[in-house]
């Protein structure tokens, strides 16, 4: 029996070997999905109407098999939602009908074995939701490096992005913002590039906080080669994941659609630091266009690296942030006046025990105290009354910080 005009036993062998464990999936709409996620390009909405209105694995069949313009046309015709289906046929098969090759998709496959990456499409229990909003323009498939199982954490995560060639300062409020945003328990989303992405990921691995890249190339392929080591680190403890299968070039269109994906995975994006013309403005470009919150960080007004977040503050009603209780609460968390008192009124010998502690990390008194810089009987004595505000919390294997509002 074949699939697709392949054994279909091998075909299963292959899927099977890339699927998250215990996921009963249909064999042939995920291979389909992963045939698709090499024919079309990321973002193609044509695609994402084909596939999503007759289905993945019949999408590809009409493919396989060279069915006419006018035959696909019909066969999309009562579905309606797409003006003049004959003339995007047409000139989708143009840009797919050269790459579709079963062989290529198992070359995909055995790939994603080899690196051991998985294979996710919607419907599956770790796909993110938020991708839907994307519409016809939304992953048909994900491929993932590390754990699938940190997936869910970006329904509560904060994207920061900005400029590949930073400047100290833009590098200074990337690892505040990264390490603050892990502490009040968000995962943080970005895109593994050199500069403020590269240090916001940096910020969340130091503080034992989840982190997620997304790449526009193969998860395969670290780009850029100089990350290779920090990619490595965000696989072991977090997810690397990609739209394009494995063995993927990244190229300056996929990296431009890689960016919707940082935006409509998150509950806000903020920008720390770009120029006029910096790429991150196209992520922010993807979250207005989506609806979600939009943050910018001013930088000196004499600043070129600053240029791009002046210009999203004041073209693009991008809110201005300053810290990291201004970003977190663009996603929606803000403390009420009927809670304990707002960091920023508490001694300082409490804020720093209080930036010493971690929302998933239990610590020790002593290395909180490390930490913090402050003597281990005064960091007992801090967490005793914190505890009594509802700050922190004492596990069986340390203390841990309560975000107030989530």
């Amino acid at each position: 029996m074949t699939l697709f005009g392949l054994d279909s036993d091998e075909v299963r062998a292959a899927v099977e070997r890339v699927e998250p464990s215990g996921t009963p999936g249909d064999v042939a709409d995920a291979f389909a999905r992963a045939a698709w996620s090499g024919i079309a390009e990321p973002g193609d909405g044509t695609a994402g109407f084909l596939v999503s209105a007759a289905g993945a694995s019949a999408a590809l069949t009409m493919l396989v098999e060279r069915w006419s313009v006018s035959r696909i046309s019909a066969a999309l015709g009562a579905s309606g939602g797409m003006d003049d289906v004959e003339t995007q046929v047409e000139q989708a098969l143009a840009r797919w009908l050269p790459r579709v090759d079963s062989r290529l998709t198992m070359r995909s496959l055995a790939l994603a074995a080899a690196c051991g990456a998985t294979l996710l499409v919607p419907g599956s229990a770790l796909w993110p939701e938020r991708l839907e909003e994307l519409g016809p323009h939304a992953p048909l498939a994900l491929w993932v490096r590390g754990r699938t199982d940190v997936l869910p954490a970006t329904a509560y995560s904060i994207a920061l992005v900005g400029a590949r060639a930073a400047t100290g300062y833009g590098e200074h409020v990337a690892i505040e913002a990264g390490s603050g945003l892990v502490g009040r328990g968000f995962a943080i989303v970005s895109g593994a590039a050199y500069g403020i992405d590269g240090m916001a990921h940096r910020a969340a691995l130091a503080s034992e906080g989840t982190t997620v890249a997304f790449l526009a190339g193969g998860v395969d392929r670290p780009y850029p080669s100089g990350h290779s080591a920090l990619i490595g680190r965000i696989i072991e403890t977090g997810a690397v994941i990609s739209e394009v299968p494995c063995g993927g070039a990244p190229s300056k269109w996929r990296f431009l659609q890689r960016n919707r994906l940082i935006a409509a995975v998150s509950d806000a994006t903020v920008v720390l630091e770009a120029g006029w013309r910096s790429g991150s403005l196209n992520t922010a470009g993807h979250a207005a266009a989506l609806g979600r919150p939009l943050g910018a960080v001013p930088g000196p007004i004499t600043s070129a690296a600053s240029a791009g977040c002046h210009r999203l503050i004041r073209e693009y009603d991008a809110v201005c942030v300053t810290s990291v209780d201004e970003m977190a609460e663009l996603a929606g968390v803000v403390e009420s006046a009927t809670q304990a008192p707002r960091l920023g009124e508490r001694s300082s010998d409490e804020v720093r025990a209080l930036d010493a502690l971690s929302v998933r990390s239990a610590r020790s008194a002593a290395d909180v105290a490390v930490r913090s810089g402050l003597p281990v009987d005064t960091v007992r004595s801090l967490l005793g009354l914190m505890e009594l505000d509802g700050f922190v919390a004492q596990r069986p294997d340390g203390w841990v910080y309560l975000p107030k509002s989530r």
